[in-house]
């Protein structure tokens, strides 16, 4: 079985230089190798083959039957990735069960601030109101967050 840390370390030599980066590798004990990257920019299809062959190569097949696979648009899971999210829409799961979808305005060590819409009873209406809203949550309230890409 191939370690992960072989395979991060022969991506992060590739992608010296670059603005991607590696965000997290797993693997599997029949060698499924998932290799997941972003970019401080964008990452293409052909820059996640081009790794691919790259990683594979640094490996002997014939001694270490493996499959790679590079995964991009996963969960966040590094500070670089929230802050390369900063002032973009977001759909984040608290570990409360609530999921919100914002604009995700702020990113500290600690925690982010979402703006979102969301109905309050407003003084003198019957009905609840829309109102814009700003919270901040630290990362420990937070199952996951991902970029939301809306089609409209």
């Amino acid at each position: 079985m191939i370690e992960t840390k072989k395979i991060i370390e022969a991506a992060e030599r590739h992608l010296e230089g670059s603005d991607m980066f590696v965000v997290e590798c797993t693997s599997t004990p029949g060698n499924e190798i998932e290799l997941t990257i972003d970019s401080d920019t964008s990452v293409g299809i052909d820059a996640c083959a081009e790794l691919s062959r790259a990683v594979e190569a640094q490996f002997d097949r014939d001694e270490e039957d493996f499959s790679l696979t590079a995964g991009i648009g996963s969960e966040l899971k590094s500070l670089r990735q929230y802050r390369k999210l900063a002032g973009k829409s977001a759909e984040v799961l608290l570990t409360s069960g609530v999921k919100i979808l914002a604009k995700l305005e702020e990113v500290t060590d600690e925690g982010i601030t979402l703006s979102y819409e969301e109905k309050q009873a407003v003084e003198g209406k019957k009905k609840k109101q829309l109102v814009k809203v700003t919270r901040s949550y630290p990362f420990d309230q937070i199952k996951y967050t991902k970029e939301w890409l809306g089609f409209k």
